[in-house]
């Protein structure tokens, strides 16, 4: 990335090759994905944090093993990983923590690999380690078109959670009934209005958790859709970062409101959810009832094109990109 200036920003060059330290592995990157996060890090709305490689975004990869620290014991050179990392990913190498690597599940070649961490891990760590998803819960997801989202309606289906899916395109609300979800609404993007039909559709309680990937002006309706004592976990601002909160809501129904990021969290955090992600949701892609949503996979030479694509709002699931 040659400087903040959206896709156009962006050029193949040659770097040093990243050193591996003594807990680390250096990964030869097979695959990666498109996230919306490397978009506004080229426009120069979303900075790598400190210590990150600054002009290259990435957020996610799958690869094999090409070195191992000194003080490494997980891996071996050849081994088949994939996982999360804070930036970087949009290249050939990177080294990452040997506990934050994450072993492929069985089955799954790189560019379907590629397409999980991001998706799966914001998905299952908001609704389950942070919202306390169980069977039987009601949950609106906003934007369930979306990588994240196709991963949520898949964790609520596996988990028996009942689930209603927001989109702002009939064609990519048609895609998600194809995939088993029976309640879609399609929102306005100018007048969002979706509360009074979520509550029909609960009975006229409301859901019970939120994942929302929107923000903005959807923020009044989303509260209002919601039961009393209900959880609101906000992953991302397609919509914008600033909203009128109607706070006598939040009071009368004592909501929570969670603000949530992976990118962000101390490594011992990162490393956290990594174990728990590997132990309990890989034995799922290996069996075959959670599968990565692959809309398309292209060159990373493409990756500014694919870019494009995401800022029109013109993707469906997981973009993946291949070396």
């Amino acid at each position: 990335m040659k400087a903040p200036d959206g896709p156009n920003g962006l050029v193949v060059k040659d770097v040093a090759a990243p050193v591996c330290g003594p807990e680390e592995i250096r990964v030869g990157v097979r695959a990666s994905a498109l996230n919306r996060a490397d978009l506004l890090q080229t426009m120069g709305l979303y900075p790598a944090p400190k210590g990150v490689p600054a002009d290259i975004p990435g957020l996610e990869y799958a690869g094999e093993v090409l070195e191992v620290g000194a003080r490494v014991t997980r891996w071996r050179q050849g081994d088949r990983v994939m996982g999360l990392v804070a930036g970087g990913a949009w290249a050939e190498q990177l080294v990452t923590h040997e506990r934050e690597a994450i072993a492929m599940p069985v089955g799954l070649d790189f560019s379907s690999a590629a397409a999980v961490p991001e998706a799966f891990m914001t998905a299952w760590d908001a609704l389950f380690l942070q919202g306390r998803m169980t069977a039987g819960t009601q949950v609106l997801l906003h934007a369930v078109a979306s990588g994240v989202g196709t991963a949520a309606l898949q964790l609520c289906a596996l988990h028996g959670a009942r689930a209603i899916g927001t989109g702002r395109s009939a064609d990519k609300l048609e895609r998600i009934r194809a995939m088993g979800l029976e309640h879609t609404l399609l929102v306005s993007k100018d007048e969002p209005r979706f509360a009074e039909q979520v509550k029909t559709l609960t009975g006229g309680r409301g859901v019970d958790l939120v994942l929302d990937l929107v923000g903005g002006a959807w923020l009044p309706e989303t509260l209002d859709a919601m039961a009393p004592q209900a959880t609101l976990m906000l992953v991302g601002l397609v919509a914008g970062a600033s909203a009128e909160v109607p706070l006598r809501t939040v009071l009368s129904k004592r909501l929570t409101v969670i603000g949530t990021t992976l990118r962000a969290r101390a490594l011992e955090e990162k490393i956290a959810v990594a174990r728990r992600f590997e132990q309990h949701l890989v034995p799922h892609f290996t069996a075959g009832r959670l599968k990565p949503v692959v809309e398309r996979s292209v060159p990373m030479a493409e990756a500014a094109a694919a870019l494009e694509r995401l800022a029109a709002n013109d993707t469906f699931a997981k973009t993946v990109l291949t070396w």
